[in-house]
């Protein structure tokens, strides 16, 4: 597989053409330090897969990434960056993988990989689900790589502090997003119970009465119980009586 690595940095673009000489199945078929060149060179060498940078000067690595998916035979996109906060924002331009640096070869690899595995076709249906459905994942950080997580598989956002824990089918995550933010996207597929906490609509199974006298949410499928606050109760009740 051809590999095109676009980043202002000599120091990293070295790092990432030694990772990719140590991967018997890619290899690097040119380099450029900004977008307008890597848009050119994409022309000409035609790549299967682009390590993209984000911030870079002149066009950056998003708007690459977008004018890159316009072209006849689009390649793959793998943002490769140092920050975190553009995550959501790259993913919306059907990036494949979305690596933070200082990047590890397992960590690239599995990312060349899965850029292999997506073809043309699933793009084209990833840029239609993003349309007709709105947003449809968050992202979080796991250690130093940044997953997606569907909504469909999250039960409820809860704040504390600076970051937000998503409790998902599969366990606990933090993102950085905040609670108001994730509200307005979400839209009605959402409930706020409390100042401090979201509960994703689909997910509720009903109302429970707590120990301390309160009342808290019960889930479909996990055991959880998530705190309703007097202000948000009367719009829970109205709520439940709907499902």
């Amino acid at each position: 597989m051809n590999v095109l690595i676009v980043d202002d940095e000599p120091p990293a673009r070295d790092r990432l053409r030694d990772l990719l000489n140590r991967l018997p199945d890619y290899q690097p078929c040119g380099e450029a330090s900004n977008g307008a060149e890597a848009l050119r060179l994409a022309i000409s060498v035609q790549p299967d897969i682009v390590l993209l940078d984000i911030q870079m000067p002149g066009l950056d690595g998003l708007e690459t990434a977008r004018r890159l998916a316009l072209l006849p035979q689009p390649p793959a996109v793998i943002f490769v960056t140092a920050y975190s906060k553009h995550a959501l924002e790259a993913f919306d331009t059907h990036a494949v993988a979305y690596l933070l640096k200082p990047v590890r070869l397992e960590r690239l690899e599995q990312a060349l990989v899965s850029a292999c595995h997506i073809n043309r076709a699933q793009l084209s249906n990833l840029a239609a689900v993003h349309t007709e459905a709105g947003r449809t994942h968050v992202c979080a950080r796991l250690g130093q790589r940044l997953a997606l997580i569907p909504l469909a598989d999250v039960f409820y956002f809860q704040a504390d502090q600076k970051y937000v824990t998503v409790r998902h089918r599969h366990g606990e995550a933090l993102i950085e997003e905040s609670l108001k933010t994730l509200e307005q996207e979400i839209g009605s597929r959402g409930v706020r119970v409390h100042r401090n906490a979201l509960a994703m609509a689909a997910q509720v199974a009903g109302l429970e009465k707590a120990p301390d006298g309160g009342c808290a949410l019960s889930f479909h499928d996990i055991p959880d119980r998530l705190e309703v606050s007097r202000r948000h109760l009367p719009a829970i009740r109205l709520f439940l009586r709907d499902i």
